[in-house]
């Protein structure tokens, strides 16, 4: 059957199916359902407070799961319950949660006080863990900077570091005084040893994200998670914890590039494959340090499908969020453009990835 489309001053015939005959694409054989529990989760990084209008728009875009911004509200199991119910309602779920204790100059420089603030934070583990709340994201870096400055790339707004800005304009003693990299291995060791055996009685996993950018001190304070061999050696402080395991943001590992000891592929098959890898930021960069601007997924360097498909290769079934997500026209909030581009893009890899993979 041919149908005559006219165009202009030109005229086509264009094939049109027989009719009755109905042509419907199919998901091939086998592969995975998105919402199915073993697959990879995609979610996004939300405020607890998050408007009605926000959590009805990351309904439309399709998320079942959140990583919850808590900030330092009562970590109590009453009011975080609240919030998760209210999320709920747009059948929506906590997959992690982070609540701003444990970033307390306390904890993280080892100051009096500290003791009442690791106990804050082993309350919210245990508020989570009563809640099926199941990873526990966290960072260990007091003195960081992430950014210089803001700039336009392919016409959006975006994060850039350059480390001769920052040396130059932006660096400063944060402290009274300096912190060495001894310091902060014995403050971050202190922290775990009381947080670990509570998170895994409470079922949960805490998911230690590296420093970003991956330098080894900065504003008179040193980093500890800046390549493989501080991973490693948190892993080694925790002996054995089923509760330890890393937060992999594909950003940071690629602005470090091979000074980080191993590459992304590396760490997801390493960590992933031995069920330590809890949770991931999936983030593209323009280039490794000195300077990088981070950047949607399809405009960086490193080939995200193969991020994708290397995560659902060790069955990766955690939930991974788009980071820092630039600005698009119009944009404020959540940046609902520039999240639901970064979603659509990562359920396009995650659906191939798992055609691939079976």
């Amino acid at each position: 059957m041919k149908k005559t489309i006219a165009v202009g001053r030109r005229t086509f015939l264009a094939a049109m199916p027989a009719a009755g005959v109905v042509r419907a694409a199919t998901r091939p054989k086998g592969v995975i359902d998105e919402y199915d529990p073993a697959n990879l989760k995609l979610a996004h990084r939300t405020p607890w407070n998050a408007s009605d209008d926000e959590l009805l728009f990351l309904k439309q875009v399709g998320l079942r799961w959140v990583r919850l911004e808590y900030g330092a509200q009562d970590p109590g199991v009453d009011a975080l319950g609240k919030v998760q119910k209210r999320f709920a309602s747009f059948g929506i779920g906590l997959y992690g949660a982070v609540h701003d204790s444990y970033r307390s100059l306390k904890i993280q420089l080892g100051q009096p006080g500290r003791d009442q603030d690791i106990e804050t934070y082993r309350t919210f583990l245990r508020s989570c863990g009563k809640l099926g709340i199941r990873v526990a994201p966290y960072d260990f870096h007091p003195g960081n900077t992430y950014t210089t400055s803001m700039v336009e790339r392919r016409g959006y707004r975006a994060r850039q570091f350059d480390l001769e800005e920052f040396r130059s304009r932006v660096e400063k003693q944060r402290f009274e005084r300096k912190y060495s990299a001894d310091e902060i291995w014995a403050t971050y060791t202190y922290f775990v040893k009381a947080a670990l055996p509570v998170a895994a009685e409470a079922g949960v996993k805490m998911a230690l994200h590296p420093d970003d950018p991956p330098l080894a001190e900065m504003n008179g304070v040193a980093k500890l998670f800046i390549d493989y061999d501080g991973y490693r050696r948190a892993e080694q402080i925790a002996a054995g914890s089923p509760a330890w395991g890393i937060r992999l943001c594909v950003g940071t590992w690629a602005e470090g590039g091979r000074a980080m000891g191993r590459d992304v592929f590396e760490m997801i098959r390493d960590f992933g494959g031995r069920g330590k890898l809890h949770d991931v930021d999936f983030r593209n960069v323009t280039a490794t340090l000195p300077r990088f601007v981070e950047t949607f997924p399809d405009d960086g360097y490193l080939d995200m499908y193969a991020v994708m498909k290397a995560l659902r290769q060790v069955r990766f079934s955690g939930s991974a969020v788009p980071d820092h997500v630039p600005e698009l026209a119009g944009d404020k909030g959540i940046r609902k453009a520039g999240t639901a581009y970064c979603i659509a893009s990562m359920r396009a890899l995650l659906r191939r990835a798992n055609e691939e993979v079976g």
